[in-house]
């Protein structure tokens, strides 16, 4: 068999092999499907063989070899919930916060999502895209291919397109993959203080109409060499609509009316729930049958068991009590005991989570939450892959799956928690080709 790429002799090769296409639930989320000694061939940008070296040294033609002798290899992080396209941040608001105020009352006093919401309407889309970029730049340092990215800091119908442009033209520019999601409901704007029935017309009969209509006409570059850019692919502006189910934000049934027209217009659904009081967005989540419920910090019992048993990913994002000096953190060990598909992301935003490495997301989530180092690689992997759609295609080292690849300057897979603050990824590999670190 002839290859594009061979990389081969890692003392541990993490495969996370899922069979049909399946987050791992429960006891499973405990499989990394190791190979060691093992090594991964890749053409056309997809894996064509996973197994142990020396069959397939004696089996694969490659035109580049790789040694990863000594290192893990495994499948590129999965980042399924950020904000990252905003303008400014918040330093003050975390000096407040470290003196004692809480989000919610900096949030109350024109603060927190509002205060991003005004820097990112006053900000040009060029400017949002170059103070975008670097935060992409350091997301795939630290070894994330693939990540979603939120609107939600415009809150207009013009500068929420504005923020689906940067993703956008972030996405045709930089190797991470992206999966847009529309966040309108983010929080009432200022404007619509007292009203918030008004922003929620103006989301259902205004804005999600447009965005869900909405395609993006993409310059695709064809496979010969020097080819110059020669056809065009047609992509949704949005894959998903989420919202910020929360005191002080949108209520149970205001998000209801929102997840259920996204549902209507073809957008999967996403839902910020139980991250500060437990107002049944959990529960709403598995009634719609949403692709994920996120934060789930105070979920009760009974829906989080309820969540377990449904086909809604469970997205814990222990970045975000860690940033805001909280002791409180997804229940992780009762949801995954109930069989639930576990994902870990890193909440990337500027209020209250700007962390941009999933490695520092593992290493937490085992601390904080109690997650196995396999566990926490699962749920930051394979099942982040389910939790925006993309299981198919990303997660895993599967034959037919996207080559993305990473090499850990680690011998066990274990120090990827054991070890943190620092950086393991040696060098990242994007559908097959190397786009950072070195090898």
């Amino acid at each position: 068999m002839d290859a594009d790429l061979l990389i081969h002799s890692a003392a541990q090769l993490l495969t996370l092999a899922a069979h049909g296409h399946k987050p791992k639930r429960g006891a499973a989320m405990s499989d990394l499907g190791i190979v060691p000694d093992g090594a991964v061939a890749v053409r056309g940008g997809r894996i064509v063989r996973v197994g142990p070296t020396a069959e397939l040294r004696a089996s694969v033609r490659a035109t580049r070899e790789v040694d990863a002798t000594g290192k893990v290899v495994m499948p590129g992080f999965v980042d399924p919930h950020t904000h990252l396209v905003w303008a400014g941040d918040r330093a003050h608001e975390f000096e407040q916060r470290v003196a004692g105020a809480t989000y919610m009352e900096i949030m109350a006093a024109g603060g927190g999502i509002m205060s991003t919401v005004r820097a990112t309407r006053a900000a040009s889309l060029q400017d949002l895209v170059a103070q975008t970029r670097p935060r992409l730049d350091r997301m795939l340092a630290h070894g994330t291919t693939t990540a979603e990215a939120k609107t939600g800091y415009g809150l207009t119908l013009d500068d929420e397109l504005k923020l689906l442009d940067a993703i956008t033209l972030l996405a045709e520019d930089h190797p991470l993959e992206l999966v847009p999601t529309f966040m309108g409901a983010h929080a009432i704007p200022e404007e619509y203080g007292g009203r918030p029935g008004a922003y929620v017309d103006l989301i259902v009969e205004e804005m999600l109409p447009t965005i869900a209509h909405l395609n993006y006409r993409v310059a695709i570059t064809s496979d010969e060499d020097d080819a110059d850019y020669d056809y065009a692919d047609y992509r949704p502006a949005a894959r998903f609509c989420d919202v910020f189910c929360e005191e002080g934000a949108f209520s149970v049934e205001q998000s209801r009316r929102i997840l259920t027209a996204a549902k209507k217009l073809g957008l999967g659904l996403k839902i910020h729930a139980d991250e500060f009081a437990p107002l049944g967005g959990t529960q709403l989540a598995v009634a719609l049958r949403a692709t994920s419920a996120d934060h789930l910090v105070c979920t009760p019992p009974d829906q989080l068991q309820a969540l377990a048993r449904s086909k809604t990913i469970g997205v814990a994002l222990p970045g975000t009590p860690f940033g805001l000096g909280q002791k409180e953190y997804t229940p992780a060990r009762e949801f995954i005991a109930a069989g639930g598909a576990l994902a870990l992301a890193t909440d990337l935003n500027p209020g209250t989570s700007w962390c941009e490495s999933m490695p520092f997301i593992v290493a937490l989530a085992c601390r904080a939450m109690r997650l196995t180092p396999a566990e926490a690689i699962v749920a930051a992997t394979l099942n982040a892959a389910h939790a925006v759609g993309l299981g198919h295609k990303a997660g895993s080292l599967e034959r037919n799956k996207e080559a993305d690849i990473l090499i850990l300057d680690l011998p066990d897979y274990r120090h990827l928690a054991y070890q943190f603050g620092g950086n393991p990824v040696q060098a990242v590999f994007k559908r097959g080709e190397l786009v950072a670190g070195k090898v």
